[in-house]
C-alpha cells in the first residue's frame, strides 16, 4: 500500500535531529521568500528575482517557495517526511543548477562584492534531504504514529 510506504520508517531516535535541523533551515528560507521575514525580500520581490534573473516562471517560483516552508515544517514534524524531502532534494538540485554551480564549492565567507556564494550548503541540504527521503522520518515523528495506527 503506497501510505504505508511512505509512513513507513527505520528505527531511529536519531533523526529528529536531523529534521529539525533541516526543517528550521528550510523554515527560513522559505519565510524569507514568502513572508519577507528574517529579512527576506518577501513574496513579489522573489517572483521578480527568479523570472528576471533565473527565467523561472512565478508557477514554478511559488511552487519552490511553498515547498521550502511548509516542506520544512513536514520535515520538522516528521509529517510526509519522504514527500516532503523530496521535494526539498528537488528544490536544492534546481538552486544549484540555476544559482550556485557557476560560483564553484565553497561558500563567498567573506561576502566578497561580485562574488557569489557556491554550492556546498546546498549540497548539505539536499544529502540530509535524501537521508530522510531513503529512511524516512525516525522514532519521533507524526508519520511513525501515523504507520501505527
Amino acid at each position: 500500500m503506497l501510505l504505508g510506504k511512505i509512513f513507513n520508517t527505520i528505527e531511529s531516535r536519531g533523526l529528529i535531529f536531523l529534521r529539525l535541523g533541516l526543517g528550521a533551515v528550510f523554515i527560513a528560507h522559505g519565510a524569507q521568500k514568502l513572508f519577507g521575514w528574517f529579512g527576506g525580500a518577501g513574496f513579489e520581490a522573489t517572483i521578480a528575482y527568479f523570472d528576471q534573473t533565473l527565467a523561472i516562471p512565478m508557477p514554478l517560483t511559488v511552487l519552490a517557495m511553498v515547498t521550502e516552508f511548509f516542506g520544512g515544517i513536514g520535515v520538522a514534524l516528521g509529517l510526509l517526511t519522504r514527500v516532503a524531502a523530496l521535494g526539498l532534494a528537488i528544490v536544492m538540485v534546481v538552486a544549484v543548477a540555476k544559482v550556485h554551480l557557476q560560483h564553484g564549492f565553497f561558500l563567498n565567507w567573506a561576502c566578497s562584492e561580485g562574488i557569489g556564494h557556491g554550492y556546498e550548503f546546498n549540497l548539505a541540504l539536499f544529502a540530509m534531504s535524501l537521508t530522510l527521503l531513503i529512511s524516512g522520518a525516525g522514532n519521533f515523528s507524526a508519520d511513525k504514529w501515523l504507520s501505527e495506527l
